[in-house]
């Protein structure tokens, strides 16, 4: 792994803390100010601004935090921006979700994030 790929991983390393901590404080770190997380549910566009997703995080940690899995499948760097593809297994749910990132003054950022969940 380059020095360039660890920074890219750095953010992500935020996200994967605020989920298994439940704490938005990682979140806020792992993302943009600006960002959103996006999705399609039930077949209905989903957008939620920063401060609306953080608000999902309560500080407990999933009862079945010790079995659930998040990977990093993959990073493409173009310069000062990137992309990733992270699953997530959590329970009897996998989520894919797709980073779009960008290197700031401050480092790397997660811009924004769409996201699908499938029952496994």
């Amino acid at each position: 792994m380059t020095a360039e790929q660890a920074a890219v991983c750095a953010p992500i390393e935020q996200y994967f803390l605020g989920h298994a901590r439940d704490d938005a404080a990682h979140m806020r770190k792992a993302f943009l100010p600006t960002a959103h997380i996006e999705s399609m549910r039930e077949g209905v566009f989903t957008s939620w601004p920063l401060d609306v997703y953080c608000e999902r995080f309560k500080g407990s940690p999933a009862a079945d935090e010790a079995t659930r899995r998040r990977t990093i499948d993959w990073i493409d760097i173009g310069g000062s921006s990137a992309c990733a593809k992270i699953p997530l297994v959590h329970g009897a749910t996998t989520f894919t979700d797709y980073f779009v990132m960008l290197k700031t003054a401050d480092g790397w950022k997660i811009a924004n994030k769409a996201f699908h969940g499938q029952a496994t």
